[in-house]
């Protein structure tokens, strides 16, 4: 079961690119979640595959001399859906029916975020570095968190031509 979850029902099994097709997954994901229960059911279901994911990487990586492997990104779940709870609020917060997620918002959200996971700059890279089953995860918290800012900038500085 530790596995299944690491490789998110085998996502991290496809190739090329099991952290593209992990974060794609993800997406695909977060959207109905967000669909069914709108910001509040996709904020905990972030928290809930967080923990998971923390607890499930640490026991499946447990004696291998590198735990951060392509095909784990139960990770990628996480920071991906980190990433789409900067939208998902917005839209919750002016109203917008859960049915509504604007696709700018979506595909902002995971280009930003397969950027932040590639390039990992700053806390992203020094998270990857520590070469254990935490960074595992935390790299990929951290580039769901600037890839979520870097949303919200993005949308920002798109719509404040059109309110002038």
């Amino acid at each position: 079961m530790e596995r299944l979850l690491c490789i998110w029902f085998g996502a991290g099994l496809l190739r090329p690119a099991p952290g593209t097709w992990g974060s794609a997954i993800a997406v695909a994901l977060g959207l109905l979640i967000h669909r069914i229960g709108n910001f509040p059911l996709l904020a905990v279901a972030t928290v809930i595959v967080t923990a998971v994911g923390f607890w499930v990487v640490a026991r499946h990586t447990k004696g291998m001399a590198d735990p951060d492997r392509s095909e784990i990104v139960i990770d990628e779940v996480a920071g991906q859906w980190i990433a789409l709870l900067f939208p998902s609020f917005g839209f919750w917060m002016m109203g917008l029916p859960a049915d509504n997620f604007p696709y700018p918002g979506w595909v902002a959200a995971f280009f930003f975020f397969r950027l932040f996971d590639i390039w990992k700059p700053w806390l992203v890279g020094r998270a990857d570095r520590r070469h254990d089953a935490a960074g595992v995860m935390i790299d990929d918290l951290w580039a769901g968190l600037f890839a979520g800012i870097a949303t919200m900038v993005a949308a920002t500085a798109y719509h404040i031509p059109m309110m002038l």
